[in-house]
């Protein structure tokens, strides 16, 4: 995937919090639950195209389904969904990877005393499951799922949850977020988004919101490394 790198400018302000996404931004779960979405389909006869799922890349539960019922009566809907979970499942036991340049990233935070959090839409009970089987949950204190919230991305309540609870002033934050619902909820909360796209490039829409985009983990790494302290660019 292509990034224009005059998209990616330096941070102006010296962070105090860093918020992850979960799926798509640290835990390769997009492409798996892709392929699950695809095999269900095509084991119900389903004539389904990938664009559909796409679509659906960052957005609540709820949303997904409401996307689906415009092309599939309920049964269809259901037995769809509990097709894809049964596969899902299977590979989120197993434990799913993680993005390359992640865990470094998460130790320099961690070795920094930097104080960092999970935000994702996914339920809390099962980001916590998910976290656990990917070897990720240690580095975290905090993590706040969409259930804890009444309006999911992009609206930015489960942002500004996120920040009220490390204390921390939302102006101050940095989120790393794959899609375009998680880009736009950190901007409504007030936060500085950096832009990791995952399955779904950036649309010249969403280009346009003028947002920090970069191509992978450890180009994100790099906008936040001058404010860590063994690279300290800048007067404190």
């Amino acid at each position: 995937m292509l990034i224009d790198h005059t998209r990616a400018a330096a941070l102006e302000f010296v962070p105090e919090a860093v918020l992850f996404d979960m799926d798509g931004t640290m835990i390769e779960s997009e492409a798996a639950l892709l392929e699950c979405w695809r095999q269900a389909a095509q084991d119900l006869s389903l004539p389904l195209e990938d664009g559909l799922w796409l679509s659906m890349v960052g957005l609540h539960d709820s949303a997904c389904h409401a996307l689906l019922r415009t092309r599939l009566d309920e049964a269809q809907v259901q037995a769809l969904l509990s097709a894809m979970q049964a596969l899902y499942d299977v590979r989120v036991d197993a434990g799913l990877p993680v993005k390359a340049g992640l865990i470094a990233l998460l130790e320099r935070l961690t070795a920094q005393g930097m104080p960092i959090a999970v935000v994702t839409s996914t339920r809390r009970p099962r980001a916590l499951y998910k976290l656990e089987r990917a070897g990720l949950l240690p580095y975290f204190s905090l993590v706040v799922g969409g259930d804890e919230v009444s309006h999911p991305k992009p609206a930015p309540d489960i942002y500004r949850l996120a920040a009220q609870r490390l204390d921390v002033d939302p102006r101050r934050c940095v989120v790393l977020e794959d899609s375009p619902t998680g880009v736009r909820s950190a901007l409504a909360a007030g936060m500085a988004p950096i832009h990791i796209p995952d399955l779904v490039a950036p649309s010249d829409e969403v280009r346009a919101l003028g947002h920090r985009i970069v191509a992978d983990m450890g180009q994100a790494h790099a906008l936040l490394a001058p404010w860590l302290r063994d690279e300290a660019v800048a007067e404190r």
